[in-house]
Order: C-alpha cells, then structure tokens, then sequence
C-alpha cells in the first residue's frame, strides 16, 4: 500500500485531520426539526418519502460524476459499485410513493442548489469529487446505518423502503472505511489541496444542512394535520 500522506510538519494522518476539522459540520445536520420528527416517529410515512426525494437527486448527479471519473488515477479509486444507492433510492420511491413516484419526487430549492455546487466542481475537479463523495458514502455508513435502523424500526419497514440504507455488497462497513480512508491518506496532495478538500467538505455538510432543513416545512405540514 501507497505510504501514508501526512502534512508537512505533522504525524496525523490526512483522514483523521479530515475528520476532526469537519466534525462540527457533520454534526449541524444532526439537529433539523425534520430529522427530529422523522427518527422520532411523529411524520407518516409521506414525510420519510420526502427525504428519500432528496437524497435521490443528489445520488443522480453524485453517481453520474463518479461514472466521469472513473479513468481519473486519484479520483478513480474511490468509485465503487458496492456504494451506488441510485437504484436503491429509485426502488425505495416507487415503494413509497408508487409507480408515478418522479412527478412527486420534488426538490426543494436547497437540494438544487446542492446539486448545482456537485456539477459546479465534481465532474472537472478529481480532489472535489472526492470531498463530496467522502461526505456522503462514508456518512452512509456511519450515522446513516443509525438513521435506517431508526426509520426501519418506526415504520415497520424490511426491505422495501429502506434500500437505500442497505450495502449488500459491504459486508463489513468498518473495513470498507478503513480501506476508504487509507486511500485519503495516499492520494497525492499536497498541503494546499489537502485544505481544499477539507473545505469542500464543510461545504458539502452545509448544503446537506440546508438540504434538511428545507424539509422544516414539510415536517411542520404534516405535523399540522
């Protein structure tokens, strides 16, 4: 395996600076009024949906810049087909939301613009495809298997509808992120870079928290009923 990359004049390892200077930004999309309602059990099942809509047109436009980066040698090596959730997003909506499910799967004007900064620096720029790929894959296999048992548990849900939350292909997720984070370690970037991406990464957790709280509205609605 490639040496580990750290930055001039420091023994930590690019993952775990990564990890440490992006924590409190992880944590922002913890605390959404939908996020509460929804692992709380209080929204039906139509408010879940809204968040699968979501999540599915960010997936669309992060999976078909991972499919333009595959020839990249840095970029390249953390595409993964085991990862790819579009087809369990896809399959998760026509459960919820039936057969017609694209007319009612309705971004919300955070979630554009989420996907508008994805085409703005992951198709052209490889360190920024990485940023944004590492916020949310890794998110999914971390918190995001807390929030699939939670949704799964409140709403009497097996397979179908919680798709999404299930890595067939990663048996054990912590060996996966292990592997993931060796290769942030060897990635050949240099200091300046390595500050890029942990950037861009603060500003992927920022649009995922505006993403989320774009759904306020819903939870509020539905709450009112």
């Amino acid at each position: 395996m490639t040496a580990t990359r750290t930055e001039a004049g420091s023994d930590t390892a690019f993952s775990t600076r990564l990890r440490e200077r992006t924590r409190e930004g992880h944590a922002g999309a913890e605390h959404s009024g939908y996020m509460s309602a929804l692992t709380s059990g209080q929204l039906p099942l139509e408010g879940y949906a809204a968040l699968a809509a979501q999540q599915h047109a960010v997936y669309a436009v992060l999976e078909e810049a991972g499919d333009a980066m595959r020839a990249d040698p840095v970029a390249g090596l953390f595409v993964a087909d085991e990862l790819r959730r579009l087809g369990a997003l896809e399959a998760d909506l026509a459960f919820l939301l039936g057969p017609r499910w694209r007319e009612a799967a309705t971004p919300t004007a955070a979630t554009r613009d989420y996907c508008d900064r994805l085409r703005e620096v992951c198709f052209d720029w490889p360190a920024g495809f990485v940023a944004h790929h590492y916020t949310r894959y890794l998110g999914d296999l971390s918190g995001g298997q807390i929030i699939g048992s939670l949704v799964a548990r409140t709403y009497s849900l097996d397979e179908d509808g919680v798709r999404f939350y299930r890595f067939e292909g990663i048996p054990k997720p912590k060996a996966f992120k292990d592997r993931y984070r060796a290769l942030l370690d060897a990635a050949p970037w240099d200091a300046q870079e390595q500050e890029r991406v942990i950037d861009e990464v603060l500003v992927a957790y920022d649009h995922n928290t505006r993403m989320l709280a774009s759904l306020d509205d819903v939870a509020r609605a539905l709450l009112q009923r």
